[in-house]
């Protein structure tokens, strides 16, 4: 037996996000403070650790090293053994290992921390306005990387040699920025500067001159942490507009960056939850609801009741808010539907158009990242887009997975998932795979995360679609094993795992469409599911979508098609939705009927289509989903009347969704104000949901019910059906971690992936 003073010592394997967020310092002052010897050094796979010392010494060590580590750590294993003694006379990090199996997560990007925020606006204080100020507790991380381990030589900061008291503080154990490895300062760092249209430099102070220019109405291109953002004080029409139009985006709605939470109270109502996460340290934007008298342009998010606000998370950010003192929008450096710019010659090239100015820097960025997007539903943060400040931290699977998995993702908000043991790395949002910068965004992403993970695929997962391109870029891969994964299994899939849960459970998979197994686009979908496979058991009446995809981007069509079937052929005359589309309307109700070019669809999300032209929100879009998004926006959040649906009570449940049309119809036609019909159609699928769901429950046995799909962002319609599921006795599982969209679907294939792999070694006993 060691007695407490006998003099041991013992090697540690810390694994988990634990390089570049300040867990060595943490290491070598923890280390010191008991008076131990030996060393810490980042490798391949983690943070290695050896200490020496009285046995009392190196227990309390290891007693207080998770407890107390820096807040960006987060450990998913510690390993301990003893070895002999060296006899050591201090204790040091030494130098990065470097050979090996790469297995250790990088760090998200991370908001200013209130330490580096008191210097930037100490007049004394050597970094005093710096615009890169950073510690071990925040600044880039993910965006700045090239390779692992995390030193400064692996990261875009290479090119900058720091001056003589930024090596001071890097190599100083008791400083903040001991290790940091984005440490500069105004001597040695990353320098602004404020350029005109044309790529020259004007004089004057960057910050102050943008800030005067922003005042002025301008429109800037502002080089952040994953790409360009452009930006427009917030409170000016006329240019809220001229932005509008110049990125060619009609309605979808803008961001907002307030300097600070009082700034922010007053553009949005913020509960206690949307305050932590406005002011946490990955600083996403969040859906909140808009005060009616905020000074904000109604071009900022037209017909919205609610808009994305944000805090700033750099230090620019912060010199922007504070120097303007109004807020800004800060939206994407793109034009629609392109990817964010991100490099300084392509921003110049496609933001020339659109922005006046441009305040860049020269601090390269290696991966592409656009912001994050949240909302608050049911008491949770609810993901809508995962990137900056979440990926790629990973999702821990409850097993492992026995061999590297690419899960390639759907067509519209992509992502692809890469899984390596327990880890699934999620990337960031890469968009909609319609345009080669997008594609080529996914496939340099896949090259990159593939790299610094040290993850070569053997197995690849993907959607049945085979016009897809994330379903081509699977099919081109050579020397992998391939699985497909129905899109709305891999929907419940991704809840299952978000949630921890294999199932099986009854899944509800309600989204605009994805392909069916039997060659119809489905897209209201109830399943019995686990994590190898499903049974579709009910679904939504499928309808045609008269024109293919021209029904998507026209609502009025579907319109046409669900008051064709509700009042067999013969719908009320004086319905507006018909007048407005006269000329067109015989001819699409042909097309119809007759099934030519036009595919049927269960799509729960073409239905909302339906009813958002019927009540004149919408007859054209925009934006993808932008129906909907503003359908729910009609709603009167109060009512609480529910349209009836009709459905099978033996399998398969087929669910009519004309019922609920005519319905509506009903309504209106009596004098029903259009706010009250939209809720009582929200309603009205909620509660046909759960009929539906106890009903596959009274011969299933099952009382889990997994809602996913993009339809269930919709705050409104989820509350509702969470609450009515719950009320029945149902267990609900919704999405926390990764989105309930499309955005989710490649962690859903790839849990999938894992537990098909997984359990064919088990069957083969392999």
């Amino acid at each position: 037996m060691l007695l407490a003073r006998e003099r041991v010592r013992g090697r540690v394997r810390v694994e988990g996000i634990v390089q570049g967020v300040g867990f060595r310092p943490f290491v070598h002052a923890l280390a010191t403070r008991e008076g131990l010897t030996g060393f810490v050094a980042n490798d391949p796979g983690g943070v290695s650790i050896e200490v020496e010392g009285r046995q009392a010494s190196v227990a309390a060590f290891l007693a207080r090293l998770e407890p107390e580590a820096p807040p960006l750590v987060v450990i998913e294993r510690v390993q301990h053994e003893w070895i002999p003694v060296r006899g050591e006379v201090d204790f040091a990090i030494v130098a990065s290992q470097t050979v090996g199996e790469r297995a250790t997560p990088v760090s998200p990007d991370v908001a200013t921390c209130p330490d580096c925020l008191r210097e930037m606006f100490d007049p004394g204080d050597r970094r005093w306005h710096y615009a890169f100020t950073n510690c071990t507790n925040c600044g880039p991380r993910f965006t700045i990387v090239r390779d692992v381990p995390y030193d400064r030589v692996a990261t875009t900061m290479a090119g900058f040699a720091m001056c003589t008291d930024c090596a001071s503080e890097y190599r100083d154990p008791s400083d903040r920025r001991f290790h940091a490895e984005p440490i500069s300062c105004p001597a040695c760092g990353p320098r602004l500067s404020l350029l005109d249209g044309a790529g020259r430099a004007l004089p004057g102070d960057p910050v102050r001159s943008a800030v005067a220019l922003l005042a002025a109405g301008a429109i800037l291109a502002i080089k952040g942490l994953g790409g360009y953002h452009l930006a427009a004080i917030a409170d000016h029409e006329k240019t809220v507009a001229m932005l509008r139009a110049r990125k060619h985006r009609e309605d979808k709605p803008f961001a907002v960056m307030a300097a600070d939470l009082v700034a922010a109270r007053e553009l949005a109502e913020i509960g206690a939850l949307e305050e932590r996460i406005l002011g946490g340290a990955r600083r996403p934007i969040v859906l909140c609801r808009r005060r009616p008298a905020a000074a904000l342009a109604m071009a900022v998010a037209p017909g919205n009741r609610f808009i994305g606000l944000m805090l700033p998370y750099t230090p620019l950010h912060h010199l922007i808010g504070r120097g303007l003192g109004k807020p800004v929008v800060l939206t994407s450096g793109n034009v629609s539907e392109e990817p964010i710019a991100y490099r300084d010659e392509d921003a110049f090239a496609r933001l020339g158009g659109i922005a006046d100015f441009f305040l860049t820097h020269d601090r390269p960025i290696h991966v592409r990242t656009d912001d994050s997007v949240v909302r608050v539903t049911r008491a949770r943060e609810t993901p809508v887009r995962r990137a900056r400040g979440y990926a790629p931290q990973p999702i821990l699977l409850p097993w492992p997975s026995p061999r590297h998995i690419l899960a390639c993702g759907g067509e519209l908000k992509n992502t692809f998932c890469l899984v390596r043991g327990r880890h699934a790395f999620l990337s960031p949002h890469v968009g909609d795979l319609e345009n080669f910068e997008t594609l080529r965004a996914f496939t340099d992403g896949i090259a990159h995360c593939s790299r610094i993970f040290d993850i070569a695929p053997d197995v690849v997962a993907h959607d049945l679609h085979p016009e897809y391109r994330s379903t081509k870029h699977a099919l081109e891969m050579e020397g992998v094993e391939r699985i497909a994964v129905q899109h709305h299994h891999a929907h419940v899939a991704a809840c299952l795992g978000d949630n921890g849960v294999e199932g099986p459970v009854i899944g509800v998979a309600f989204d605009g469409l994805g392909y069916g197994v039997d060659g119809t686009l489905w897209g209201g979908e109830f399943l019995i599911a686990d994590l190898t496979g499903f049974e579709r058991v009910g679904y939504l009446e499928p309808v045609p979508m008269p024109g293919g995809t021209q029904a998507i981007r026209e609502p009025w069509r579907m319109a046409a098609v669900y008051l064709d079937r509700a009042y067999a052929g013969e719908p009320p005359l004086n319905l507006e939705v018909a007048a407005r589309n006269r000329r067109a309307w015989p001819m699409v109700i042909r097309l119809a009927r007759t099934g030519v070019h036009a595919p049927l669809t269960s799509s729960v999300g073409r239905l909302f289509d339906a009813l958002a032209a019927i009540l004149g929100v919408r007859d054209t879009l925009h934006y993808e989903g932008q129906a909907a998004v503003e359908l729910e926006q009609r709603a009167d959040p109060h009512e609480r009347g529910a349209y009836s649906a009709a459905f099978n009570m033996t399998a398969p449940h087929v669910l009519q969704g004309a019922d609920l049309v005519r319905a509506a119809v009903d309504d209106l036609s009596v004098g029903v104000a259009p706010e009250i019909v939209a809720a009582r159609f929200h309603n009205g699928v909620a509660r046909a949901v759960v009929a539906v769901a106890s009903v596959i429950r009274s011969h299933s046995g099952l009382d889990t019910v997994a809602l996913s799909g993009g339809v269930f962002q919709n705050t409104l319609l989820i509350e509702r059906t969470a609450d009515g599921l719950e009320q029945a006795g149902f267990r609900v599982l919704t999405h926390h971690r990764v989105p309930a969209n499309d955005g989710g679907i490649s962690f859903g294939q790839a849990v999938v992936a894992a537990t098909q792999v997984r359990r064919s070694i088990m069957n083969s006993g392999a």
